[in-house]
């Protein structure tokens, strides 16, 4: 009995201790929540600064000067979004292991290559005084609107960490971050031409570099023309030994990434204002990462003498990146053109410490780069950089590979993008992104005269005397990269005769124009010609017309693909996979949508005969260097049609009897893989396929990461059409807006506002954006207030 009531007696002492941790935890978690309403002080203003949030959190901030908007922007992205910013700038700097340990130290280590920080730090001396001290009072304002909080935000507590003061050199590591994700800065797709130019015969490597096809939608009309099949006398897989194709196909990249631009001129709206669309697809997650907003200050430089500008900000930069001023509305997609280089460093010593350039020998730079680490000893990273950049590759025994990168070039992020707040008309806003420091984009513009126009964000290298799409020798005199195209020389398309323009990750131009930008990665151009159509289909638009042409889900290019897998099983009775798919499949699959099954099935036939495919286009390339890079695949439709079509028996390997018997390993390998689970393939429809897992950083915890990610939900949309969404890639924002008619514009963003689980804006709005439901593109009723008066 005594033994009972002690153990009772420690349970009941546990239990306590347990109720006091999770008290003082929610404690802790109720504390670190952003201030909404009330007052609070803000050194450094010169003038009290309203900060009002509607139901969505959308913030509204009145101030009566600029640098006191931004700072107040500081302190609202500080006490909102601080955890989100710094995993930004670690990420850039490669300084995440200082906060999740060991397990982040291959991320570190090739992103420290690139010595962002110190890149960072470089670009800001180079901003004029007025940039520095507009960046500066956006530093304090973040570190003010930490310090407010009355506990560090939450994910520093689960962290057993503490954040470190952000700096104005800081918002340069969140645009280099913005690189890294829009751009990789692994140069990849010139190994890849490399690998191929190596080991397969000329004809057929440039066959697989092909650069667009019949799906193209160009902006100047230009077109592609087919690429010839080899012939048997250049390439003859049946040549090869047969061991040579056996095995699993290595996995192949269906390269699609996203974002929409498009936009009509004045004479195709009812307002005669130009009416601008934008659905930039990004990596989904918890809180999105953008972080709406409007901003109303006084200035001299602006129409009328004041700044009233909508759309979002990127935490950790203090502009809006996109959206309408009253004057001009503006969207980004990312352009795929090509912005990298390897450059062949040839070495004239042993110890790869000298090497050949234009202008003589050049002694290689050394940096030694610490990484701290969250719970072990630091360790020190040796960077070798040429004039070209940094080392990261080897070519062979006499020969390094450095890295040529408009990201690390002086200027690389700058301020230009504030200019578009100041902006007049479509002309002065194309001026300011010409010179725009930032990862090269599409842009697509127009104003409240009804212009429009396209043109690239951003610098484009000047090349001269070299082959700019494999690694090549830079050491001859006039080659490499000559400086910037001059703004006046690089491609732009303004008030096109139909008034209408539309990007989508595509090419946009050929000829002179299209070599000028080059190919970095351009994908299908079967959504660029989605929407195309779409936009003539219609004489006259408003948003509600232009939300209808972002959330299209019509399989369009999926047509040939499903009447193939028809054909094939009607052609071919023994084929039992290719029946049982044709049989599961045999309503076409109009539409990405969550009930159906035929979709899912014909775009993973579609999937699997181009893997199938391609890799035994390129097994002689793993066959000679199994470390190759996987291929080209950018077009691999391009590639992969003509040859379904032809069915050329040189171009198919020996494993096969004929091009059917690749359907039908493709077709088995589908059939293997669903028809086990429960409903057999009449039960895999899309949306099982493809639903959301749109999570928090930390949403991988246990116990507390249901509540703070977002409930899965299936999608409707896919790659290849308009509506892009996949389980953690979609629209990131989507909107549009006519310049001096923004409460008749719209929004949408996933994710919430707020980066707070316990914030009434964590997750607010995330619906409206599954569902398609408009709210308005300008703040709502004012729901807090909080006023930032002089400390």
């Amino acid at each position: 009995m005594r033994v009972r009531r002690a153990i009772g007696g420690i349970a009941l002492s546990i239990g306590a201790l347990l109720v006091a941790i999770l008290l003082a935890a929610a404690a802790l978690l109720l504390m670190s929540r952003p201030q909404l309403d009330s007052s609070a002080q803000l050194r450094g203003l010169e003038a009290p600064v309203s900060v009002k949030r509607d139901s969505l959190g959308v913030v509204t901030i009145d101030a009566d000067r600029r640098m006191d908007a931004y700072r107040a922007m500081g302190f609202v992205h500080g006490q909102e979004r601080f955890f989100e910013m710094d995993l930004m700038r670690r990420s850039a700097a490669g300084e995440l292991s200082e906060l999740f340990g060991a397990r982040a130290l291959s991320v570190d280590r090739s992103h420290r290559v690139h010595r962002f920080r110190a890149r960072a730090r470089r670009d800001l001396a180079l901003l004029d005084p007025s940039g520095r001290a507009l960046l500066r009072a956006y530093a304090d304002g973040v570190n003010q609107g930490l310090e407010a909080l009355r506990a560090r935000p939450f994910p520093y507590l689960l962290l057993r960490s503490k954040p470190g003061p952000w700096r104005a050199e800081d918002t340069g590591l969140v645009v280099f971050a913005m690189y890294f994700d829009l751009q990789g800065g692994e140069n990849e797709i010139e190994l890849e031409r490399a690998a191929a130019r190596k080991h397969l015969p000329p004809a057929v490597a440039a066959w697989l570099d092909t650069r667009g096809s019949e799906w193209d939608a160009a902006l100047d009309g230009s077109e592609f023309a087919a690429p010839a099949l080899p012939t048997e006398q250049e390439f003859n897989l049946r040549s090869y030994p047969r061991k040579l194709f056996e095995g699993e196909a290595r996995a192949q990249r269906d390269q699609a990434p996203g974002s929409n631009s498009f936009a009509v001129g004045g004479a195709l709206t009812a307002s005669g204002s130009a009416l601008v669309a934008n659905d930039a697809h990004l990596g989904l997650r918890v809180p999105n990462i953008w972080f709406r907003a409007r901003l109303r200050f006084p200035d001299p430089r602006a129409p009328g003498g004041r700044v009233d500008v909508s759309g979002v900000s990127l935490p950790g930069t203090p502009s809006i990146v996109l959206g309408s001023n009253g004057h001009v509305a503006w969207s980004f997609t990312n352009s795929y053109g090509d912005w990298m280089d390897w450059v062949q460093v040839k070495w004239l010593d042993a110890s790869h410490t000298r090497y050949a350039t234009a202008g003589g020998p050049a002694e290689i730079r050394v940096f030694e780069e610490r990484i701290a680490i969250h719970g072990a000893e630091s360790e020190t990273l040796e960077v070798r950089e040429s004039l070209w950049g940094p080392l990261m590759q080897e070519e062979d025994a006499g020969t390094s590979l450095a890295l040529a990168w408009t990201a690390h070039r002086p200027g690389a992020f700058n301020l230009a993008i504030g200019e578009l707040e100041l902006a007049p008309d479509l002309e002065a806003a194309m001026q300011a992104m010409a010179r725009a420091g930032l990862p090269a984009q599409n842009f697509v513009g127009g104003d409240s005269a009804g212009r429009i126009g396209w043109m690239i964000a951003g610098r484009i290298p000047q090349r001269s005397a070299f082959d700019a799409g494999v690694p090549s020798d830079w050491s001859r005199p006039g080659s490499g990269w000559l400086g910037w195209i001059a703004p006046e020389l690089a491609p732009r398309v303004v008030d096109p005769p139909d008034a209408r323009l539309w990007t989508a990750n595509a090419r946009n131009v050929g000829g002179a124009d299209g070599e000028t930008l080059g190919d970095g990665g351009m994908v299908l151009g079967a959504r660029a010609r989605q929407i195309r159509d779409s936009l003539r289909a219609r004489k006259q638009f408003s948003p509600a017309d232009m939300l209808a042409i972002q959330r299209d889900n019509r399989a369009l290019f999926l047509q040939r693909w499903w009447r193939l897998l028809q054909d094939a099983a009607r052609r071919h009775p023994d084929r039992k996979a290719l029946q049982q798919l044709a049989e599961a499949s045999r309503i076409a699959p109009e539409r990405a949508s969550i009930d159906s099954v035929s979709y899912r099935l014909t775009r993973s036939f579609r999937q699997r005969v181009i893997a199938n495919t391609l890799d035994m286009l390129t097994a002689p390339i793993h066959a000679a260097d199994p470390a190759a890079p996987r291929g080209p695949t950018g077009q691999a439709e391009t590639l992969v049609w003509p040859l379904l079509a032809a069915q050329p028996l040189h171009l198919l390997a020996p494993i096969y009897a004929d091009w059917n018997a690749l359907l039908e390993r493709s077709a088995s390998e589908i059939v293997d893989e669903l028809a086990p689970k429960p409903g057999g393939m009449a039960e895999r429809t899309w949306g099982e396929r493809n639903t959301s897992a749109i999570n928090h950083p930390l949403g991988g915890l246990p116990l507390i990461g249901r509540f703070l990610n977002t409930p899965a939900q299936q999608l409707a949309g896919d790659t290849h059409m308009p509506f892009v969404q996949s389980p953690t890639f979609g629209a990131s924002e989507r909107f549009a807006v006519a310049p001096g008619h923004e409460a008749e514009g719209y929004f949408h963003m996933p994710g919430g506002q707020s980066g707070h689980p316990l914030s009434p804006h964590y997750r607010a709005g995330h619906d409206d954006w599954v569902e398609g439901r408009a709210s308005t593109f300008l703040p709502g009723a004012t729901a807090y207030q909080l006023m930032l008066k002089p400390g």
